[in-house]
């Protein structure tokens, strides 16, 4: 038996990618996006005509320049949306801007406006899960959209804290990083590298798993940001993980039988006390843990910056139609 096989007994395989063809080649149940991936992706002449029908929708919106490439970003990410939505048979998870992340209005109004878009493509909005940063202000945005039926993927979460109000407020599904926790421990010790059942990130899916699980909470747990196999393997069991193209080939690759180790049997041993988070507890708890304050920051950062390179481009898109 192959690596993947085995896992996919205990867990939902997820692809992180916005290259379609990727996708079809490993049959994941769901996928996931971000503007870095499909900034890429919008380079590949196999997706050009995707990018030609955005750029045609944006002008159709008109308006100054900036207007134009936001809409043609969000019709962008609808459209890769729904050529993932032809290959998998779950959910695709699309992004609202990093930039809106501590604006809870904004960002109900953009996830809105992305799902409104889905479905006038006739793609039902229980196949899509809108992302959003872990903030305060994301989470009550996220909590507002799960009211509406508009179901939430709640990114760049590196906390407890994050993940105990995210529970709390309802939300559809978590992606705790797991690389970027590990590669801040590595960069704290020196560089070195970390034993694997030392590893920081899986003991920090670990212990939201078994929370969620032995409270009864809904929220699904999604371990995202991968740095090995190993890594993957540590958290066979987790509702499910979004891997990398090329993880998912090594595993596809690789003979062996994952062992379950996230089960919710186990969780009930958890020795985690129930907690209840106000906004002034949150954020001191989440202040508190100096690797997902440092983390959370340069997370937006980078997923601004990446969506700043997506900008460019598609203001050139537009510049090159307008004249």
């Amino acid at each position: 038996m192959k690596l993947l096989d085995s896992l996919r007994q205990y867990t939902t395989v997820v692809a992180d990618t916005g290259d379609v063809e990727a996708i079809g080649r490993h049959r994941p149940q769901d996928a996931t996006t971000n503007p870095s991936l499909l900034f890429h992706a919008a380079q590949m002449p196999i997706y050009r005509h995707l990018v030609e029908e955005a750029t045609e929708l944006a002008l159709e919106r008109g308006g100054r320049h900036e207007e134009m490439a936001e809409e043609f970003i969000d019709r962008l990410f609808v459209l890769f949306g729904c050529e993932i939505l032809k290959v998998v048979p779950g959910r695709v998870s699309t992004e609202v801007a990093a930039r809106l992340s501590f604006d809870t209005e904004a960002t109900i109004t953009k996830a809105r406006k992305l799902i409104s878009s889905y479905e006038k493509a006739g793609v039902s909005r229980d196949r899509v899960l809108i992302k959003i940063a872990s903030t305060w202000e994301g989470i009550r945005a996220a909590e507002q959209l799960e009211k509406e039926a508009i179901h939430c993927n709640l990114t760049l979460l590196f906390s407890f804290a994050q993940a105990v109000a995210c529970a709390e407020a309802g939300v559809t599904l978590i992606s705790p990083f797991v690389g970027r926790i590990y590669d801040w421990h590595k960069k704290e010790q020196g560089g070195a590298e970390i034993l694997p059942d030392q590893d920081p990130g899986v003991a920090s899916v670990t212990r939201i798993y078994n929370y969620y699980k032995k409270y009864g909470y809904k929220t699904q747990v999604m371990g995202a940001s991968f740095r090995n196999v190993n890594q993957i393997v540590r958290l066979a069991g987790s509702d499910l993980l979004t891997i990398s193209p090329e993880l998912l080939d090594r595993l596809e690759q690789t003979d062996g039988v994952v062992e379950r180790k996230l089960d919710p049997v186990k969780a009930e041993a958890s020795k985690e006390k129930h907690l209840h988070l106000d906004e002034k507890t949150f954020r001191w708890m989440h202040n508190e843990d100096a690797m997902a304050t440092e983390k959370l920051a340069e997370g937006i950062r980078k997923f601004h910056s990446d969506a700043s390179h997506l900008q460019e481009y598609a203001l050139s898109q537009v510049a090159e139609k307008v004249g």
